[in-house]
């Protein structure tokens, strides 16, 4: 920004999550590597009306071009793009010419752009002829497209977030609302409070589930009989919709008839759904009561070898009650990324192509010809899983990773990187240097961040937004419908010469509307889009009609997108997991994302204040769990599955189901390597949508036992560590980097990690060691600064980081400040701020229990009080929670005395 220049504030989309909010940015600083945005909410924006979350609040602070990719790098050597675009052509064209189309792969993102998605399909399956080409939406999403696609033709989703505020009841089925989508978590709490009712279906009580009228906390992989059970009950009761089904909906007759299959009476299924008779007769009774309901499923319900039937079971239960296509009243299927949607409908998965069109003949031939494309790929290609074993087993000898992470992301993930690690060829494209998966690139390709880049993104209820510029290209990095595009034409092929990504947009707009004799999708109104109509567009939901308007519902006039124009409802069968727990491994690990944490935190790992809710990897357990293995709360545990082990935090609760375990996916080798989940994860997939089984593996956990314990504060983040046994973990504060450490070695260990860590170190030494604790501090200072601080013991405690973070940032160390690294705490009394609560406005938890023990008796006056969870109100089912305990603690003292 020019000194002088007036600040504007760009309309743009958040990055993160599928409600695809819309964000009011200005550029407060841009000076080659010192970039500064603030960040709000966009007021007008229809998905959001001006509320960010957590994440969102704090995309300012991810703006930095720290850690990225930022030049072409061939075998680890700075190149050019001529030399890069040139390789990979070549490498790929001759992969292709000696082994075929199909020994080739592209494996893309929900963080790419429309635009993006588009060219990567075009030139995967138009011009090279396969159809390999996959989205790590495989992971998140796909069995929901495969259900939509069965019972309405297509991979559409009905509904709209409007319909989330007229509704009476809402279900959440494997869907922790409250912090996966927060945002519309707060419409919801809205409605709530005119009396719209909250049941949450999971095994988990999440904190969605905690704030909900009943919590369903059924056994792992019972949701198909739940549902089933539902149906039964409602035409038990005759709360079904004969008329509509007789209108417009085939297939009731087979599902009534796989019903009478089991015993579907109350009690029956009660137990096998491991609930209280009375909870699931007053889900059957609410469901019943209120014909305006809307069914959110998401990451529960899909990611499950049993994925697809969960989501047909939902629909089957909405066509029978013709509870669809009505204001209030949908299936609703809510995506994890910010443009899922836009890689589902420009062909991003591997068994589909673009436009909603599949790999029938006519379909096939249509994509062809409008691509002038005769070599089209005219089968589906492999989905996420068997491309990754096709990898490995060397079918597949060059492969391109685009915006994602799979070393981390996908299960199995020990045998993913063995994959990456066998293949002949790989090519990374990503913002971030260095990433797990980027590890194994012979070419790394550096593409543009959130702030770069400039075209579109759909979210949940199908609108589309622009994601607009605020900095130049830094670097030489480039949009990567760009790279994808300079990779077409120096393999030969034509139709790939865009100047912009509005003519990108333009084409696939086109595409949409090219031969449509009923396809949903269709972007007819924008076929003709100018440069300055791209540059303004505004949300818009598909379909977009020759007026520019778009469609909030689908399905209101009860015709579908089938041959017959009617719904189909198909039978679905209650199975077991895949994998049934043993004596070896007796427990069921679910894995998922937690409240302040993106993917595999290459963005939000940038934001201290977003590392501070849960800064450690860590598993959740019952306590008669815990206390049978010997595990202790805080300590560490390692968690074991046939695939592997993981080192991490125990959390010890009952809001776990006995018998299960709960661990995040986000951690990573660049901030704790022995923490990763999906290293132990089964690749067991859905048998249709090909979506992994995150949701259950048989575990068993153990104490780690360590014999000595410490940790490292420095202005940097190391890499020393990766070498030494240990398990470890880097945490991001404001000013320096913590680095947590444990090992089950003798005083030779600690003796070389303390040599590691001081490597390089220079200054003045602050030392004090104590032989008999086998307590050790050390400090660095120079130029009066404090540089480093290393903190290690045998058996003591360790004192609290928040008082040393915080010395970090004063720009010079006082003789107090030395006294204290001394004495290995602060002088006078400590202050303890405790957890923090709100990451939007840095409210920690000993605040909020001052506001509450003088009075406040609701998270609104704690609100009024304290700030927090005014924003995006992710963390007020803990303030509700801490409020509970609070009142309970207070009564129970009282009836002491």
């Amino acid at each position: 920004m020019a000194d002088g220049a007036a600040a504007l504030s760009v309309k743009t989309a958040c990055p993160y999550c599928g409600v695809g909010c819309g964000v009011a940015a200005v550029v407060t600083a841009d000076r080659g590597e010192n970039r500064a945005v603030s960040v709000s909410g966009d007021p007008t924006h229809p998905a959001n009306l001006g509320r960010l979350c957590s994440k969102g609040t704090a995309l300012g602070a991810t703006v930095s071009l720290e850690g990225r990719l930022l030049e072409p790098m061939i075998g680890g050597r700075v190149a050019s793009w001529t030399e890069a675009t040139a390789l990979v052509a070549k490498r790929f064209g001759d992969t292709i010419a000696k082994y075929g189309p199909d020994s080739v792969a592209f494996y893309v993102s929900g963080q790419l752009l429309t635009e993006d998605y588009y060219v990567a399909n075009k030139l995967m399956k138009g011009f090279i002829g396969s159809g390999n080409i996959d989205t790590n939406s495989r992971l998140c999403m796909a069995s929901a497209v495969a259900a939509h696609k069965q019972a309405f033709g297509a991979d559409l989703v009905p509904g709209c977030y409007e319909d989330l505020d007229l509704a009476d009841l809402v279900v959440f089925s494997g869907h922790n609302a409250a912090w996966t989508h927060p945002v519309l978590y707060r419409r919801m709490e809205a409605a709530r409070a005119r009396g719209q009712k909250h049941v949450v279906i999971d095994p988990r009580r999440t904190d969605t589930a905690e704030g909900a009228d009943l919590h369903l906390a059924i056994a792992p992989q019972s949701d198909v009989r739940l549902w089933t059970g539902l149906l039964a009950d409602l035409i038990r009761r005759g709360a079904i919709d004969r008329d509509y089904i007789a209108a417009h909906v085939n297939g009731f007759d087979a599902v009534e008839a796989a019903l009478g299959e089991l015993d579907q009476s109350r009690q029956a299924v009660a137990a096998d759904c491991g609930l209280a008779l009375v909870d699931l007769l007053t889900f059957f009774d609410l469901f019943a009561a209120h014909p305006r309901t809307v069914s959110l499923f998401s990451m529960g319900a899909n990611q499950s070898a049993q994925g697809v039937a969960k989501g047909l079971s939902i629909l089957n239960v909405h066509l029978a009650t013709g509870r669809i296509g009505k204001p209030g009243a949908c299936p609703f299927s809510i995506t994890g990324q910010p443009n899922a949607m836009g890689g589902r409908e420009t062909g991003g998965m591997a068994n589909t192509l673009a436009g909603h069109m599949d790999f029938e003949p006519a379909d096939r031939d249509r994509v062809a010809r409008f691509w002038g494309a005769p070599d089209t790929a005219r089968k589906p290609g492999l989905k996420a899983v068997d491309m990754f074993e096709a990898v490995h087993d060397g079918r597949i000898k060059a492969i391109w990773v685009m915006a994602t992470n799979p070393a981390v992301s996908m299960p199995d993930a020990g045998r993913v990187r063995e994959a990456l690690a066998k293949c002949p060829f790989v090519v990374v494209s990503d913002c971030i240097a260095d990433t797990d998966t980027s590890a194994f690139a012979h070419v790394k390709l550096p593409a543009l961040a959130w702030g770069e880049k400039d075209g579109t993104v759909t979210n949940s209820e199908r609108r589309i937004s622009r994601q607009r510029p605020l900095f130049a290209a830094p670097g030489k990095a480039r949009a990567d419908w760009k790279i994808i595009a300079d990779v077409a034409v120096a393999m030969g092929h034509d139709g790939f010469g865009w100047a912009s990504p509005a003519s990108v947009f333009r084409e696939w707009a086109r595409l949409t509307a090219y031969e449509n004799d009923g396809r949903l999708l269709d972007l007819s109104g924008l076929t003709s889009i100018d440069p300055d109509g791209y540059a303004g567009l505004k949300p818009v939901q598909w379909p977009v009609g020759a007026d520019g308007q778009g469609a909030p519902r689908l399905f209101v006039d009860g015709r579908f997108q089938t041959p017959d124009a009617r719904g189909r409802m198909i039978p679905t069968h209650p199975k077991g997991p895949a994998d049934a727990v043993s004596d070896a491994y007796p427990l069921s690990l679910n894995t998922g994302r937690i409240r302040d944490q993106w993917h595999t935190m290459t963005r939000t790992g940038l934001a201290p204040d977003l590392c501070r809710h849960a800064p450690e990897p860590f598993v959740e357990m019952h306590p008669a769990d815990a206390e049978a293995a010997g595990v202790k709360d805080g300590a560490l545990t390692r968690v074991l599955t046939a695939r592997g082990e993981a080192v991490v935090i125990a959390r010890i609760t009952d809001r776990q189901r006995p018998g299960d375990l709960f661990m995040p996916m986000h951690w990573t080798a660049a901030f704790a390597p022995s923490g990763r989940s999906n290293g132990l994860i089964a690749p067991n997939i859905d048998p249709i949508s090909g979506q992994p089984e995150f949701k259950h593996t048989p575990a068993r956990i153990r104490p780690y036992r360590e014999t000595w314990k410490g940790f490292f504060l420095s202005r940097d983040s190391l890499s020393a560590l990766a070498g030494q046994d240990l398990v470890w973990r880097r945490i991001p504060q404001e000013a320096c980097q913590q680095h947590e450490f444990a090992g089950r070695g003798d005083e030779a260990q600690r003796e070389v990690v303390r040599k590691v860590l001081s490597k390089g170190l220079v200054g003045e030494l602050v030392a004090y060691e104590d032989a008999g604790s086998g307590s050790r501090r050390e400090a660095w200072v120079r130029d009066g600064r404090l540089t480093a601080v290393l903190f290690m013991t045998t058996g003591g405690a360790l004192p609290s980081r928040d008082w040393l973070a915080e010395l970090f940032t004063a720009p010079v160390l006082g003789a107090e400040a030395r006294s204290a690294l001394l004495f290995g705490r602060p002088l006078g009394a400590p202050v303890d701020k405790g957890a923090l609560v709100c990451a939007c406005l840095k409210v920690g938890a000993k605040t909020i229990q001052a506001a509450i023990a003088a009075g406040t008796v609701n998270p609104d006056a704690v609100g009024v009080a304290t700030g927090a969870g005014t924003n995006c109100g992710s963390c007020r089912p803990e303030i509700a929670r801490m409020i509970a305990a609070s009142l309970k603690l207070a009564k129970e003292t009282v009836d002491v005395a």
